[in-house]
């Protein structure tokens, strides 16, 4: 075989478009993969507002860590104890300022929540900062760790 400057040409140029349409799909698998972690805070959201159980159930892994503003820290099982007892409900949650990074299986999510909870008759105005991180297990985007901090 005589390997020359026009066969190599031609060879980078089938490298490149190889590669470009393997960037193309990659590109195109994570902005899906934002997408369904966007999804999943909305859901996550919802679930807070109607203090739904099973739907936490489904959002959380097992190995959940949920720290909130004020430094308590909760596994999976006490957030959702917590967060459906009753004790406690939220009038309205707005988000606002998202970004969604994907990391492999690993996707960092970060938003404001603005919000009023209702305890003991009494109504209290939130605005917190947020930083969930969120862990791709069996196909489902699930949250894996959650801090709040106060700004």
């Amino acid at each position: 075989m005589n390997i020359n400057r026009r066969y190599l040409s031609l060879a980078g140029a089938g490298a490149l478009a190889v590669f470009g349409a393997g960037s193309a799909r990659v590109a195109l698998a994570q902005a899906a993969d934002e997408a369904a972690v966007t999804t999943a805070v909305e859901s996550f959201r919802m679930a807070m507002l109607k203090a739904e159980k099973a739907k936490f159930d489904a959002l959380c892994a097992e190995q959940m860590s949920y720290g909130h503003s004020a430094g308590r820290l909760e596994t999976k099982a006490e957030f959702i104890a917590a967060s459906t007892s009753g004790k406690s409900s939220w009038n309205f949650i707005t988000l606002s300022e998202p970004t969604v990074k994907v990391v492999g299986d690993n996707a960092i999510a970060r938003h404001v929540l603005t919000g009023e909870t209702l305890s003991e008759g009494k109504t209290t105005p939130i605005k917190i900062g947020i930083l969930m991180v969120w862990q791709k297990q069996g196909g489902d985007w699930k949250l894996l760790a959650r801090q709040a901090y106060r700004i």
